[in-house]
């Protein structure tokens, strides 16, 4: 039998060792064995220091996650690590990888922190609904200044090894072989004398009521519902306003308290759907084709947001549009988003010139000859779309990947445009794209396991999510918004106005309701599909004419200052406008509605109904594979806010 922690001890120092892979997480084996070996370090006298370090890629990067939804057995966390600072000598945790949740705790708990210059440090508890429950919230302001300690616990964002070092959270970057260096750090803390618990000593800033006030406000509106970034902060109050004891059990309280609430469930079936989305079985085993050099089609805002997505992951891109012109404006635009990667600081000067040196823009077919695999990201036309996959099929390699970045369009019709149909396969990406995490993987009738299998390889290159979607008019995540959009329609002809529609949406956690949203991303492209399906539209079917009056009227959202909303003066809020209420109330008369008040219940209870039946329908089909892939393209594609889990955990499905 294998243990998870070994003690070994040279001169005087014991190297405790975590070895229980993928991750180091903190199971109840792990709790146990550490116990154990404070108890050795303690009772063998000639040991003077001990050093924490971890087997493998990482630190303790969190729980084990096996254990999520369930009471954890002893012994419990914050007793291990209350016994690490109450341990005879000094210990040094030896941090690389990522030291996250549990883990940071665990290196809170020692007397001293050196990390690898690469690792990253952060408490996420806050994404699965929770706190930090083994000390975290106490420990962490008694070693940074109380915004930086809110900063961490409220979003769960981890901190890289140089911050950390700036902000106090850990005590030297390791610049050569990180245990060799913490083990002489140790040999200094035993010379020097073993230093104050972190718990013991006081916190960095206990700042007046005002100021928790004004945090909490903020953070409030900025959680949209979500609770534990909100509980966060009142456990980092609790724990410089309370005895330290006391501050300790109101945080495990708290931690108790949520890990049984529903959003924690919604929370926890959302970070187990995330990295279970579907894969198909066809594919297992199958090596995807390489994925060095790529080609865009198209250079608007979707070529240009997928192609710098492509250049931040490392790959060579060659772009290709109409005209000379056209191509030197889109070197522009991609410019313009890694220069604004490089401004929110992640990106390097080197780096993003080193991108810049992989990426083309050009006005011939003839570029992506050498291609590995090409994206079309053109107007939202089948004709269009149609010629340019009959280019791609004359000039690439005959075992490149070609795939269609349509949002709606049939991708076997597209594929049928090519002489081998096997190798096409559709990626819709979600705008901007280089930011969005969601990526359908649109399966065609003809694609081959190849085919797919290069979709996801692609997919987890560009760090996305990728969920495998079939052939029907807007997949998974569009069909759904398609039917929900038509609803909300049909709620404003019935009596409610497109402000109170998108009040209700932000109310129950949306960042933006459904016409704030579809002003920030055109009214065209929804108008067009609109007059396409027109002649095969049945005549009993349903259907508003608001939209298409705004359209027809020019008003085609931000881009022309006039949408549902009016933007004035390139504002990016938009006010409400006593025209398009005006056609509201024309519609409502001509369809001899009497209009009467909606509540925001009502209008969610509308919205999700309508939702969830077409999703359920999208199961039904076969479109998706499982209920959690529907809810994940809901949440990372359409703002379904996370703590609820998406549509389908909040009907009650469970894969």
């Amino acid at each position: 039998m294998t243990f998870p922690v070994s003690v070994t001890v040279e001169n005087g120092i014991a190297l405790v060792t975590i070895d229980n892979p993928p991750v180091n997480a903190i199971s109840q084996a792990v709790r146990q064995g550490i116990l154990d070996a404070v108890a050795t370090v303690d009772a063998d006298t000639s040991i003077e220091a001990a050093v924490l370090s971890c087997a493998g890629r990482t630190f303790v990067a969190g729980a084990d996650i096996r254990e999520f939804g369930k009471p954890t057995e002893p012994p419990h966390l914050p007793d291990v690590l209350l016994a690490i600072e109450a341990s005879r000598v000094g210990w040094i945790a030896a941090i690389h990888g990522t030291a996250l949740g549990g883990g940071l705790e665990l290196a809170l708990a020692c007397h001293g922190r050196i990390a690898a210059p690469e690792a990253k440090l952060g408490l996420p508890e806050v994404t699965l609904g929770l706190v930090p429950g083994a000390g975290g919230t106490v420990r962490l302001p008694r070693l940074v200044a109380m915004q930086d300690a809110i900063d961490m616990v409220t979003t769960g964002k981890p901190v890289a090894a140089a911050k950390a070092l700036e902000t106090g959270l850990i005590d030297r970057v390791a610049k050569g072989n990180l245990v060799e260096e913490a083990i002489a750090y140790a040999v200094e803390m035993n010379r020097s004398g073993k230093p104050e618990a972190v718990s013991k000593r006081p916190p960095r800033e206990t700042p007046d009521d005002a100021f928790w006030r004004e945090q909490e406000k903020t953070i409030a509106a900025r959680a949209r519902g979500q609770v534990s970034p909100v509980e966060a902060l009142q456990a980092l109050h609790g724990s410089v306003t309370l005895p330290v004891d006391k501050a300790f059990d109101a945080e495990r309280a708290r931690f108790l308290r949520l890990r049984d609430s529903d959003q924690a469930a919604a929370l926890r079936y959302m970070f187990f759907a995330e990295r279970n989305t579907g894969r198909p079985r066809e594919i297992e085993g199958v090596d995807p084709q390489p994925l060095g050099k790529a080609g865009v089609v198209g250079g608007g805002t979707m070529g240009t947001g997928i192609a710098a997505s492509m250049l931040l992951s490392g790959m060579e891109v060659a772009l290709v549009e109409q005209t000379a012109e056209a191509a030197a404006k889109a070197k522009e635009r991609v410019a313009d988003i890694l220069d604004g990667s490089r401004k929110r600081g992640l990106l390097s000067d080197e780096a993003r010139d080193a991108a810049m040196a992989r990426f083309a823009a050009h006005d011939t077919y003839d570029a992506l000859a050498d291609r590995d695999i090409v994206v079309e990201a053109v107007f939202e036309d089948m004709d269009v779309k149609r010629e340019v996959f009959s280019e791609l099929d004359r000039v690439c390699r005959a075992d490149a990947i070609l795939a269609t970045n349509t949002s709606y369009l049939d991708v076997d019709e597209l594929a049928s445009a090519t002489s081998v149909p096997s190798r096409v396969i559709g990626l819709h990406f979600f705008s901007p794209a280089h930011i969005m995490k969601l990526l359908e993987i649109v399966r065609p009738y003809a694609a081959s396991p190849s085919a797919l299998a290069t979709g996801f390889a692609l997919a987890k290159k560009l760090k996305k999510i990728p969920v495998l979607a079939g052939v029907c008019d807007g997949f998974i995540g569009n069909r759904i918004m398609s039917a929900y959009r038509r609803e909300c329609d049909f709620i404003l002809e019935e009596g409610a106005l497109p402000q109170e529609v998108d009040a209700a949406m932000r109310d129950y956690g949306y960042a933006m309701g459904i016409y704030a949203v579809q002003d920030m991303a055109g009214l065209d492209i929804a108008w067009a599909m609109r007059k396409r399906r027109a002649a095969t539209r049945p005549a009993d079917e349903r259907y508003s004419r608001i939209a298409d009056r705004l359209c027809e009227l020019g008003r085609h959202g931000r881009k022309t200052g006039a949408g549902w909303y009016t933007y004035q003066d390139g504002a990016k809020a938009g006010r409400p406008d006593p025209a398009v209420e005006q056609i509201i109330l024309e519609e409502s008369a001509r369809l001899g509605y009497e209009r009467k008040p909606f509540t925001a219940d009502e209008i969610m209870d509308r919205i999700l109904s309508v939702m969830q039946a077409e999703a359920r329908a999208v199961l039904d089909e076969g479109i998706a594979l499982k209920a959690s892939d529907i809810d994940v393209t809901m949440v990372h594609g359409f703002g379904f806010p996370r703590h609820r889990g998406g549509p389908m955990f909040a009907a009650g499905y469970r894969d």
